[in-house]
């Protein structure tokens, strides 16, 4: 266990159905475990609960109700109380008071996420049987620190919402019937480090270096993308995790266990991706950017502007809406009489987030986060969950993007990372931020996590608010020496012939690695259809990311002044030998001009780059005004007629072009109306179904109150009935068709040593004053025979009781046991006595 000696904590939160998979679960739960559990149920807030005494009675484990500030020991069971929420704090359970009386509660995801917090990877989160879909951002917070993510299989929860949306969230690390959790979970916690046996972070640290290599190494080759420079210790905590899961002890099995298993590979890769959002995370930082940082930006503008932001790691886009509602609040409040708009560039590494992002259709927890008014102004209820409405939604483009290693957008007025830097080595960290400052305009707002700062460059940003993180760019006094991002696309794998090489060709392969770095111009490789391949050198200041979604295509990339010629360059390069070779191009920069001279050439060899070409930039020094060079009269109007026959060959191509794309879009435009009119008959086959459904609703509904009544009356019956028996001062006893206890009334204790819990036990197991040795037998025989038997027996004491045993039968003339009666008939037996005895004196 850790310093504190608290034990691994397993919190499980059920709804609907959830007594029944509690049972299965904690059955196969032993009594010394070394665990302890925290049981989360919606429960009426206006009833006492009797969740454990229920669970008392099948584990061997303590269970009780959860008080405040109440020590986590294990091998114990602690159940919520009802109308309380339940928050954790170094072990220590303590009872919130609920945010509201009445309303959607969300008590797992609350818990949930306080353990996440508390705990880290030595939390567990089970999700059981029940509607809804609470704690699924619970366990997402928890997967986030590292813990262990547990759900029901849908197939065997009575009420499968709950495990149908955790599952669906793609957070469950283990999906299984609860009978079978236990035994999951106690081998994830056997064999992590963090579990039963913890080890303490010292020993960690002497991993084995070269395995980590290797699984960076075999990510990059899957997925492309680098992780070398992420936090060791961030990457360790996430693989342990993974190896618990498989039960692998050491990192160099894992190893091999990655290369034979691609697609464990995938699930490493998304497991380093999980990241916890929600909507408005640290509600104080968005305040300061509604009520400082954005008047602020739009009192810049005056004349009104079209202003860019990019979220950079936006997960699951609830960042980003965030920042556009926020931006509409803040617009609102400002009543600037001239027009803006924002256009937010929303990136994520994880393609899956960014496919749920642009649903913008999210669970009905997220209620917890977003004030009422919120939700009705900028949400529609749909389903179980709530959607973006559209004027938020028009208002963000969702792209993948590394961040790292893809080219940044620019021109920004305002750029979000939050909670990013914290996972990244300080070396990249410094690397961002400059790129960060170059991709912002002047005055532009960097907002980062509360964990993370701008580090040593207080000549690059000034401070807005440091409690919230909020920066604005300023000038920077000298050139930065901005690192851009490169990507490498390997066009065939890598060979290691150690045999062959010497020192002179290890000399060489050095020298033509750093002539290629700092002294050859900057080129790009392409295919026919102008997509880039590889890069080579440094191209910002020729090529940028266009916006809207990701395209790393060169037409679209090439800067104002560039691109126009490079559609030329390149449909000639394709039709010619020799190089194509443009001279004095213009190209516009940040702020500036550069002149730039262009090749194009087209390659044959290598055969694996056939068909491709390469197009090398290579700036030019601006010429002073006294040395430009005077043209004739007549080589100006040759350039001249040569600039207008290109142009004519141009527009001839343009219109061949247009004519072409008119015919597509013809042909377009008649398979859009037929699936239009599809669309059409499948809405008119909905809006039947919604209305059969809604008829089906009512429907249940009147069931359900009609069964309501019937409750009620068999309540009713129930009490009246249990009135009469004890009325009467009869002792009864019911029993099954096996002579086990159904119900007594109380007055039986006279005669049996009977209590509550005596409930299902045969009634020979009981101790009993009467002198009966044949009252089993009597039963069974009226059982048999249904004829009623009544005897004459006593007891201790000198009592006498009337015994009757009769058959129980059912409204459906079905014989379900016997029902014994038993009179007292002690005073009676007792003037029989004095007047025998009187008789007798008498004659």
């Amino acid at each position: 266990m850790d310093s504190n000696n608290t034990p691994p904590i397993i919190a499980i939160g059920a709804s609907a159905g959830g007594l029944e998979a509690f049972e299965q679960f904690f059955t196969q739960v032993p009594a010394n475990c070394s665990v302890a559990f925290v049981v989360i149920q919606h429960l009426d807030p206006n009833h006492q609960g009797m969740l454990p005494e229920l669970l008392q009675r099948v584990t061997p484990l303590t269970v009780t109700q959860a008080g405040d500030r109440m020590k986590i020991a294990p091998n114990w069971v602690y159940v919520i109380p009802p109308n309380k929420d339940l928050s954790i704090l170094h072990g220590k359970l303590h009872l919130l008071e609920p945010l509201a009386p009445k309303g959607l509660r969300l008590p797992i995801d609350s818990f949930f996420r306080a353990l996440a917090d508390d705990q880290h990877e030595r939390a567990t989160g089970v999700i059981l049987s029940g509607m809804g879909s609470d704690g699924t951002l619970g366990l997402r917070a928890i997967k986030e620190n590292a813990g262990l993510a547990v759900v029901q299989t849908p197939e065997s929860a009575q009420f499968d919402s709950m495990p149908r949306s955790a599952i669906n969230a793609g957070v469950a690390d283990i999906v299984a019937t609860p009978p079978e959790l236990w035994g999951k979970i106690l081998a994830y916690l056997q064999h992590s480090p963090r579990g039963l046996h913890a080890v303490p972070d010292i020993v960690l640290e002497l991993k084995n270096q070269s395995a980590l290599d290797q699984i960076v190494i075999l990510l990059r080759e899957r997925t492309g993308n680098d992780f070398l420079l992420y936090k060791k210790n961030t990457i360790y905590r996430r693989i342990e995790r993974r190896m618990g899961l498989h039960q692998i002890e050491s990192i160099a099995k894992y190893v091999r266990y990655l290369r034979e298993n691609q697609q464990e590979l995938d699930l490493l890769f998304k497991e380093l991706l999980i990241g916890v959002t929600n909507f408005f995370r640290d509600p104080a930082v968005w305040e300061a950017l509604k009520t400082d940082a954005i008047p602020e930006l739009l009192a810049q503008y005056p004349a009104g502007k079209a202003l860019r932001a990019w979220v950079a790691a936006c997960s699951t886009g609830e960042e980003a809406y965030s920042l556009a509602i926020i931006f509409k609040e803040a617009l609102a409040a400002s009543q600037a009489p001239q027009p803006f708009k924002l256009q937010i560039f929303a990136t994520d590494l994880d393609q899956d987030a960014i496919d749920k992002a642009r649903q913008g259709l999210y669970p009905a927890t997220i209620a917890d986060d977003i004030s009422a008014e919120r939700l009705s102004r900028f949400f529609s209820k749909e389903g179980g969950g709530y959607r973006i409405n559209k004027e938020i939604r028009e208002m963000v483009i969702f792209a993948p993007h590394n961040v790292i290693m893809d080219p940044p957008f620019t021109k920004l007025d305002l750029l979000c990372c939050r909670n990013l830097l914290i996972y990244l080595s300080q070396e990249l960290q410094k690397k961002l931020i400059l790129l960060f400052h170059y991709a912002l305009a002047n005055q532009g707002i960097l907002l980062l996590g509360n964990a993370e700062t701008t580090g040593n460059t207080g000549h690059l940003f000034a401070v807005i608010d440091n409690k919230s993180r909020l920066y604005r760019r300023i000038g920077a006094p000298f050139p930065l020496d901005v690192d851009f991002p490169t990507k490498f696309f390997p066009i065939a794998p890598m060979t290691n012939d150690t045999d062959k090489t010497s020192s002179i060709a290890n000399l060489q392969t050095l020298a033509d690695q750093l002539l290629l770095q700092h002294f050859s111009p900057a080129a790009v490789l392409v295919n026919a259809g102008g997509d880039i391949l590889y890069i080579s050198g440094r191209t910002g200041k020729y090529l940028e990311p266009a916006a809207g979604k990701a395209n790393w295509n060169i037409h679209a990339m090439a800067r104002e002044g560039l691109r126009h010629e490079l559609i030329n360059a390149l449909k000639k390069a394709r039709s010619q030998v020799e190089a194509v070779h443009v001279a004095g191009l213009s190209v516009g920069t940040n702020g500036g001009s550069q002149i730039v001279n262009l090749t194009v050439q087209a390659i044959t060899k290598p055969e694996a780059l056939n068909g491709m070409l390469i197009v090398v930039f290579t700036d030019v020094a601006a010429a002073g005004a006294g040395s430009a060079i005077r043209k004739s009269p007549s080589a100006t109007q040759k350039a001249l007629q040569s600039e207008l026959q290109q142009a004519r060959e141009d527009l001839q191509s343009l219109r061949e072009e247009m004519q072409t794309s008119q015919e597509e879009l013809k042909s377009a435009n008649e398979e859009l109306q037929s699936t239009n009119e599809e669309l059409q008959s499948t809405n008119e086959e909905l809006t039947t179904s919604k209305e059969e459904m809604q008829s089906l609703n009512e429907e249940l509904q009147t069931v359900n109150a009609e069964l309501q009544v019937k409750v009620d009356d068999l309540s009713r019956a129930s009490n009246d009935m249990n009135n009469l028996l004890n009325s009467m001062e009869i002792a009864t006893i019911f029993l099954d068709n096996t002579l086990n206890i159904r119900r007594f009334t109380s007055h039986i204790s006279h005669l049996f040593k009977v209590i509550a819990a005596d409930v299902g036990r045969p009634l020979s197991d009981i101790v009993t004053d009467l002198d009966y040795p044949a009252l089993q037998q009597d039963a069974q025989e009226v059982l048999r025979s249904l004829v009623f038997v009544e005897k004459q027996i006593t007891a201790r004491d000198s009592r006498w009781f009337k015994v009757r045993i009769m058959p129980y039968r059912t409204q459906d003339n079905l014989i379900d046991g016997v029902v014994i009666t038993f009179i007292d008939i002690s005073e009676t037996k007792k003037l029989e006595a004095e007047l025998r005895n009187s008789d007798e004196k008498t004659t």
